[in-house]
């Protein structure tokens, strides 16, 4: 148990010591969505998640709630930040995007334990895809297309490392280019070309698109190996630093503790996702091997397009940082899977 929650622990304080220099309200509430997420890990330790997920329709019910909840927000969400990706109940703030990353995760657990030798069968290529494609046509409505290209993630990872033939890979890989042309001219909106370009061309418009990008450059780059220290970073205390609670929280923490801080959660991190394999391949139950598959595939998408966004290796494309960055909603979700994982470990 403390080999799964030790590399969380590490991650999880970063992030509130990151929080607590940025902001007392925000790290506060993130202590606070910690506490949850740690009551619900203690929860599962004495009641048995099978009997809740290993039933089909109560899987399928979560994944049609979260799809609701999406349609929902598409339709009378909040507009904050010219997105509606929340849904506001008095003082609280719901995410359904991230509700349906972990109802895909079951979904596709489900799904694949009985065809995961036949995952190549073109019928199960385009059911799977059907259960994905859906929520991420809301999702880059909303307009949310960090969170499309995470559900992408997750169904085709489950695809590659359940062992998809290249050939097939490769055909996935180019209908998806010809359906990159499509999205382009009429699914994307003008900021979404526009931050692609930028990140095509990053030496211009370094003060309208890709400003956020260029000033997490610049924390980075002056932050040295141990960083200007606690409540020092000029870039995120002073607000050249865009959403350096979220989406840039990771720049935010170099800049402070320099690229040993940054070395130290990855890997932290790399080894929480080594630990979640390690516990799928110790289970016999083809279910719970998928759930730490997807739970694992999940984290990793996530850390790599906010660690790409950061450094600028990748487009901006607002993801946060699991376990780091501030949400409510996305803490509680990644507890939830977390949770589950353990009493996986604990079971098997």
């Amino acid at each position: 148990m403390l080999s799964l929650f030790i590399p969380v622990g590490i991650i999880m304080a970063a992030g509130l010591v990151t929080l607590s220099a940025l902001s007392l309200h925000l790290f506060v509430l993130q202590a606070i969505w910690i506490a949850v997420g740690i009551a619900v890990t203690v929860f599962f330790l004495f009641f048995d998640w099978r009997s809740i997920f290993n039933v089909r329709w109560s899987i399928v019910a979560f994944y049609a709630c979260a799809l609701f909840l999406m349609l929902f927000l598409l339709l009378h969400g909040s507009v904050i930040r010219n997105a509606r990706n929340w849904i506001v109940l008095g003082p609280i703030s719901i995410q359904p995007v991230e509700l349906m990353k972990a109802a895909l995760i079951f979904l596709y657990a489900m799904y694949f334990q009985r065809r995961h030798l036949a995952v190549a069968r073109f019928s199960n290529i385009v059911t799977s895809f059907l259960f994905f494609v859906v929520p991420a046509a809301i999702a880059v409505r909303l307009p949310d297309l960090g969170s499309a290209l995470i559900f992408f993630g997750i169904w085709f990872g489950f695809l590659l490392l359940l062992g998809l033939p290249w050939r097939r890979v490769l055909v996935t890989v180019a209908i998806f280019a010809l359906a990159g042309v499509f999205v382009w001219n009429f699914v994307f909106r003008d900021y979404h070309r526009a931050r692609i370009i930028g990140f095509l061309y990053p030496q211009q418009n370094s003060l309208g698109v890709n400003y956020s990008v260029t000033q997490s450059r610049i924390a980075i780059g002056s932050a040295g190996f141990w960083g200007k220290g606690y409540g020092q970073g000029t870039q995120a205390q002073l607000g050249f630093l865009s959403e350096p609670t979220e989406d840039f929280i990771f720049a935010a923490l170099i800049e402070e503790w320099g690229i040993f801080g940054g070395l130290v959660v990855l890997a932290a991190f790399f080894f929480l996702i080594w630990r979640i394999l390690a516990i799928g391949s110790d289970t016999q139950e083809n279910f719970a091997k998928c759930i730490c598959l997807g739970v694992a595939i999940m984290f990793s998408v996530q850390c790599f397009l906010n660690a790409g966004s950061v450094t600028g290796l990748l487009p901006v494309i607002g993801v946060t940082f699991p376990f780091l960055s501030y949400g409510g909603t996305s803490m509680f979700v990644d507890c939830f899977l977390l949770a589950i994982v353990n009493a996986i470990r604990q079971r098997s």
